[in-house]
């Protein structure tokens, strides 16, 4: 391969990195936009948010009615699929209910630094040190957001809510790294995995949980936002990115997700700035940075 080629490679890497990166920056708006939703319960929440996010790909099947034919897809590429959707939200919202919210979340929060374990078993990736240096300080700056500089009391006595907090951490970076064995596969099919995860949580929520719409046109605005954003337009580009792009790179800067979460919400009035928060920032650039290394740097061969 002369060194033109290696350029494009590196270009059209580049490019779908920075396409999937673009789902972080949209996560970030997840907890303000949750906040300003009220108080509609977490799986009536999730399937009204889920509708949305597939009926931006049934847009797209107006004008581009080949779309449709993503759908043709072996048994296992829904079970990924429709299970890594689903099953993040199903086991967090679980986690939430059964254990404290922060030791919780920090748990579900592995899931970056377990991308870029995980990338280390497909074929063509290799795991480095920098890689794992650039995980375990973007873990490091978001245990400094989740704790606000405090010390964890993890009690035997939510265990199980551990558990689930463990299992969306494991489902989601399993997802994403499994889904790179498929990058043949169409991103259109997320359309799907959104309408049946959108039907999943509707049952979740009648058989949990009791209904409660938004109750003033700010609310009902910040279910649209979600459903066009964090939780819709985030996971095409996620596919596509975590596909064609480097996903050592993406495990690693998924960390700036609940930085600039914590960011926005200082910014609305809704939390403090801190030195934890200054010290985090640090940790999660810099570990970007360290994991990104080879991708920003890396010479081109003569």
């Amino acid at each position: 391969m002369d060194a033109s080629t290696l350029t494009i490679d590196r270009r059209v890497r580049l490019r779908a990195t920075a396409i999937g990166f673009s789902a972080v920056l949209m996560w970030s708006l997840l907890a303000l936009f949750t906040a300003a939703s009220g108080k509609v319960p977490p799986f009536q929440l999730a399937a009204m948010c889920f509708l949305i996010g597939g009926s931006i790909g049934l847009v797209r099947w107006v004008g581009v009615p080949s779309a449709r034919a993503s759908l043709r897809q072996p048994v296992i590429v829904w079970l990924l699929g429709v299970g890594g959707l689903f099953g993040y939200h199903f086991f967090y919202f679980t986690a939430l209910r059964n254990a404290p919210a922060v030791e919780a979340g920090l748990i579900a929060y592995l899931w970056p630094l377990l991308i870029v374990l995980f990338s280390a078993l497909l074929p063509g990736e290799r795991l480095r040190l920098h890689h794992v240096i650039g995980g375990l300080l973007g873990l490091a700056g978001a245990a400094l957001i989740v704790t606000g500089g405090r010390g964890l009391a993890f009690n035997q006595d939510y265990a199980f809510g551990y558990g689930a907090a463990l299992a969306c951490a494991l489902i989601w970076s399993g997802y994403s790294v499994l889904s790179r064995r498929f990058s043949g596969v169409s991103t259109d099919v997320v359309t799907g995995f959104c309408l049946l995860a959108a039907a999943l949580s509707a049952i979740a929520h009648l058989m949990l949980e009791t209904t409660v719409w938004p109750a003033s046109a700010t609310e009902w605005g910040a279910v649209v936002a979600l459903g066009l954003m964090p939780v819709g337009a985030a996971f095409y580009v996620w596919d596509y990115g975590v596909k064609h792009g480097d996903i050592q790179v993406l495990g690693a800067s998924s960390y700036a997700a609940p930085l600039l979460s914590t960011v926005i919400l200082i910014a609305a009035g809704f939390a403090e700035a801190t030195w934890a928060i200054a010290l985090a920032c640090v940790l999660i650039t810099g570990g970007a940075a360290v994991a990104a290394r080879d991708l920003i740097w890396r010479r081109t061969p003569r």
